[in-house]
């Protein structure tokens, strides 16, 4: 079974972890794809976390706009697997779609929403 390495970035700070899932917790994020918001408890994080990309075990990026989870050759001019070095270059390159499956070796996520803490309440 697998096991994934997970990046979670917090945006409003800025900072980003490493977390690795042992093969029961990786089992949930098995068949979720690129933009999913998912329950951050999984991941042992409060609130919840959207999955932004990742990669396989080779480094292939995710993309979004590729429907599946196998790799498939594409002619990218910008974005993830591609960075060009002359305005307008195109070049065709191997991608994976963006579902995540057992060959998916790196998640990236995005933290959503934090939870309140409880003590707090709403004024007004």
């Amino acid at each position: 079974m697998p096991k994934f390495k997970l990046i979670v970035s917090e945006p409003n700070t800025g900072k980003a972890k490493s977390i690795e899932l042992d093969e029961e917790k990786s089992r949930s994020l098995i068949d979720k794809q690129i933009g999913d918001t998912i329950d951050g408890s999984i991941i042992g994080v409060k609130g919840k976390a959207e999955i932004t990309g990742g990669t396989d075990k080779d480094g292939i990026p995710m993309r979004n706009d590729i429907h599946g989870s196998g790799k498939k050759y594409i002619i990218l001019s910008d974005g993830p697997g591609f960075k060009p070095k002359k305005n307008g270059e195109r070049k065709r390159k191997v991608v994976r779609g963006k579902i995540i499956t057992e060959d998916t070796y790196q998640i990236n996520m995005a933290l959503v929403q934090k939870e309140e803490t409880k003590g707090k309440q709403l004024k007004g």
